[in-house]
């Protein structure tokens, strides 16, 4: 597969027109035990179980991408690194914990290294699906929800509400847009979090807590100190 066909593929766009996915559950068991038996395939040399991983994960690793640079080409070159990097290391993942969790950690680790290369970010703005925000997906203390999701007439509109989302996100420190990405669009669990990010439950909880706020604070600034999101 060239390299345009494969970032089509990583983006799920056939068609030219980049878009970001919808945000995805965590792995389960079941998953995890066949992750586990493909990683053991693919570090005896077999390029059909790596591919395999691949395809299960690459939209999600575009995702969280897409989620910390808001630029669908840095994403897709984000992504299609990250698996690279993952096929090179494969023999150094444990199996302590998940496989999506071990790659989400080296995609992770490469979109704040982008950020911090290169400082301007383009805006890119959320879509539908990125920015609507599913009680299925996340927390039921979810920040999106509770104001993408009620009330519409009484702020901007929708897609202007996503605009004045992707402007704050980007303002937020890395390790508050990183627990807030994972978090509310790709819903991962607290303890799946901290272990993409290296630190304690405990840690997570409380980045995530002030992310929250920060973002919260930050978009009632951006739409001119409106105070009732949730009346």
């Amino acid at each position: 597969m060239n390299k345009r066909a494969e970032n089509a593929s990583i983006s799920g766009d056939d068609s030219g027109a980049r878009t970001a996915p919808r945000p995805r559950k965590a792995a389960s068991a079941e998953t995890r035990k066949e992750d586990a038996l493909l990683v053991a395939r693919a570090r005896d040399g077999d390029e059909r179980a790596f591919r395999t991983l691949f395809e299960r994960y690459h939209r999600r690793a575009y995702s969280l991408a897409y989620g910390m640079v808001h630029s669908s080409d840095d994403a897709l070159d984000i992504a299609q690194e990250a698996f690279i990097k993952a096929h090179r290391y494969l023999d150094k993942f444990e199996g302590t914990s998940s496989f999506y969790t071990w790659f989400y950690r080296i995609v992770m680790n490469l979109a704040i290294d982008h950020i911090r290369k290169k400082k301007r970010a383009r805006h890119v703005d959320f879509n539908d699906e990125i920015g609507r925000g599913d009680d299925s997906t996340v927390g039921e203390d979810s920040l999106m929800p509770s104001i993408l999701g009620q009330n519409p007439g009484k702020s901007l509109a929708r897609k202007q509400m996503r605009e004045q989302v992707a402007v704050a996100l980007e303002e937020l420190s890395h390790n508050h847009r990183a627990v807030l990405v994972m978090r509310e669009f790709e819903g991962l669990s607290y303890q799946e979090m901290a272990d993409v990010m290296g630190c304690s439950k405990g840690t997570i909880m409380s980045r995530l807590f002030h992310a929250r706020k920060n973002m919260q604070k930050r978009l009632l600034e951006l739409m001119g100190g409106e105070k009732d999101l949730e009346a």
